[in-house]
């Protein structure tokens, strides 16, 4: 058996005491995985049946521990490939199941070594869907997760931990996971099987997209489309985004409290709305677009986690499986006169899209690229490029 096999085939983790200590003082025992150690964040769930590498390195998950609700997390090992961010910002995880030996063609680590490798404390051997229930019932709680082959785990000292911790809510995480310099990127595609990832050679459009937190199978479906991707800073400002010459940008997804983020988004924005540019925007950046046309935002009880989230779109009456990962949501109330609402949810009718009526901007709650997830709303790019051909041609500066 050689090194490689080795790793796929053999259960990396030793047995050690786990638990998590919500901030009511709920107290859930389990077995720990991945990175020994204690970490605290809102725990959230997530209801998807693949995907969970993509899940777990997804930025938008920073400050969040992901309960995952199908048991079978961790069947197909993981790869180099589908990593969504180089970085993984996600506090913890916390699984049903034993993670079995992984049947994968792809895999090259089980994902208890992938999670040691990138410090993600886990658990396993909890009831998930008692977890699940508890945060439908009454929202994403603060929570700490310790493990430790150490049997005394302090429940009082992490119980304080989860209280003390100031949540989400006004939390600008943002400026934490965004690049720190502008960058050009590498112009690979989306993945293919037999193939991998191709690299674009034509760059017929150049886009410029906002980095909030930003999945790499977005840049990856631009440069299907032949665009030149040039990355920026958060906090960027438009004077300078002008300069790069776009025609079109694109306000990314990413993590915490829109209005936190908006303090120094909303300025930017609103700059460049005015310069007729075409503008498309995913989850936070939706949000962030939202609130740059005076509409507000608030905290969702429980959120929305999982590729299996059905939507409507107002425009032509279809109805789209989505993929979702979002904690706030915009005041539909809130919503100037000149902004129409596209898309909304069927689970409970919160706003999941919107456009200006007069200028080629628009944006949607949900992720289009949909890694993981169904592809029903992959429109959404070729409308926003259309837009972005019609600039191209008469863009000046």
């Amino acid at each position: 058996m050689n090194k490689k096999q080795k790793i796929n085939s053999v259960n990396s983790y030793r047995f050690s005491p786990g638990i998590l200590v919500l901030e009511n003082r709920t107290v859930y025992k389990g077995i720990g995985i991945g990175y020994q150690g204690t970490t605290t964040g809102e725990v959230c769930f997530n209801t998807s049946l693949t995907g969970y590498q993509e899940i777990i390195s997804d930025p938008s998950y920073a400050g969040q521990i992901i309960n995952f609700t199908f048991p079978h997390i961790g069947n197909v090992g993981t790869n180099k490939e589908d990593h969504e961010s180089d970085k993984i910002w996600t506090r913890g995880v916390i699984l049903n199941s034993e993670i079995t030996n992984p049947s994968n063609y792809r895999s090259l680590k089980n994902l208890d070594i992938w999670l040691k490798k990138n410090k993600i404390v886990g658990l396993t051997g909890l009831d998930t869907r008692s977890l699940t229930n508890y945060i439908r019932d009454n929202g994403a709680p603060k929570g700490t997760i310790s493990n430790s082959k150490k049997e005394n785990l302090n429940i009082k000292k992490l119980l304080n931990q989860s209280i003390k911790w100031p949540g989400l809510k006004g939390l600008d995480l943002a400026k934490k996971v965004t690049t720190k310099k502008k960058y050009i990127w590498k112009g690979f595609k989306t993945w293919k099987k037999e193939v991998g990832f191709e690299k674009n050679k034509k760059k017929l459009f150049k886009i410029i997209a906002i980095d909030y937190g930003i999945k790499k199978n977005i840049l990856r479906y631009f440069s299907n489309f032949k665009c030149e991707v040039v990355v920026v800073p958060c906090n960027l400002q438009a004077e300078e985004i002008i300069k790069l010459k776009p025609d079109g940008i694109f306000l990314s997804n990413g993590p915490g409290d829109p209005a936190a983020t908006g303090k120094y988004a909303i300025n930017i924005i609103q700059k460049l709305i005015k310069k007729n540019i075409p503008i498309f925007g995913i989850c936070l950046g939706h949000q962030l677009l939202s609130l740059a046309l005076n509409a507000k935002t608030k905290k969702m009880k429980r959120g929305h986690r999982g590729a299996n989230h059905p939507v409507k779109n107002l425009i032509n009456n279809k109805v789209e499986i989505t993929s979702q990962n979002h904690g706030f949501e915009v005041v539909k109330e809130s919503l100037p006169k000149n902004v129409v609402v596209t898309h909304k949810s069927l689970f409970d009718n919160c706003i999941e899209g919107i456009k200006l009526k007069n200028k080629p901007v628009f944006s949607v709650q949900y992720h289009p690229e949909s890694n993981p997830g169904p592809q029903d709303s992959h429109y959404l790019f070729n409308q926003f490029i259309n837009e972005v051909r019609k600039n191209a041609k008469k863009k000046r500066y």
